[in-house]
């Protein structure tokens, strides 16, 4: 017999995305077919719903991670918008993103010769690749290693070596909150080569502009070339999510993309991105754009 999950998000059928810190005032719901798996990993709470919509759900600490009908406008433009900003990624890095989005799209580059992965809980990877066959298809590549750690200790050991690095992280509450400030953007100025490019997810500018707005300083202290690009992502809060852009090279313009496929070879590798909305993801409301300057 199955065994039967509950959660205490989950009411009269529905599943509620609430947070008086992060989202105040708003709640993101979606109904629910049934519940997969509810547990406690080592670090966090987990909850995979079926969705009746969106198809399977991850949620953490109570906050959507990925759904199956939306995830790709995230995972691409987290990773291509950083990978196609260099000119030849060979190695790369992703801190988190233990659902394994990020490593799927990174592995559809041909000049990649080795994408490692570093994440603390391997609770999100083994409920990944049982509930998001799509999205952890990657951890059997063959150009993929995998690392459960500490994503601070394991980039300090590292010098010069990576060309791109991503980081996939959760919102900067509890122990993410050190993947927004100085220090570890100074790790990751540090295990990067030359050219290196970095992408980290940077919030809402709806009801995020002042955490964005520090983020953008703490990069802008360790990189010479920074910039907000954002996606729209309808399970996230405010329907839209940020990427910090940072490149070690102050000649890039990191709102052209330095490599690109035709439109046919676009069409068969990515559902929401382009050569074209990398370039108009940069573009910002003015709200937003005048507030960043």
């Amino acid at each position: 017999m199955s065994k039967e999950f509950s959660h205490p998000m989950i009411k009269d059928g529905w599943f509620a995305e609430v947070s008086d810190t992060m989202w105040p005032g708003q709640a993101m719901s979606l109904r629910v077919d049934r519940i997969l798996n509810a547990e406690k990993t080592k670090y966090q709470d987990l909850l995979v719903f079926k969705s009746t919509d969106y198809g399977n759900v991850l949620v953490l600490d109570g906050a959507i991670q990925a759904t199956e009908r939306d995830e790709f406008a995230y995972q691409e433009m987290i990773t291509h918008l950083a990978m196609n900003s260099h000119p030849n990624p060979r190695k790369v890095l992703v801190i988190g993103g233990g659902d394994g989005g990020v490593l799927r799209e990174v592995v559809k580059h041909d000049s990649v010769e080795e994408a490692v992965l570093c994440d603390i809980d391997e609770g999100v990877i083994a409920n990944a690749k049982k509930y998001l066959p799509e999205m952890s298809k990657s951890f059997s590549h063959p150009k993929v290693k995998v690392h459960i750690g500490d994503g601070f200790k394991f980039l300090d050991e590292f010098k010069n070596t990576f060309d791109v690095i991503i980081t996939d992280s959760s919102d900067p509450e509890g122990p993410a909150a050190s993947l927004f400030q100085k220090p570890y953007f100074q790790l990751l100025h540090d295990a990067l080569t030359e050219d290196g490019v970095i992408t980290t997810q940077a919030e809402s500018m709806w009801i995020h502009l002042d955490i964005i707005k520090e983020l953008k300083s703490a990069c802008k202290d360790v990189f010479t070339n920074v910039e907000y690009a954002y996606t729209t992502i309808p399970t996230y809060p405010t329907g839209q999510i940020g990427f910090m852009v940072c490149s070690k090279n102050s000649k890039v313009d990191l709102k052209k993309p330095l490599r690109s496929v035709s439109e046919t070879e676009e069409e068969k590798l990515y559902k929401y991105y382009s050569k074209d909305i990398h370039s108009a993801a940069f573009v910002l409301p003015n709200f937003a754009k005048y507030a960043l300057q």
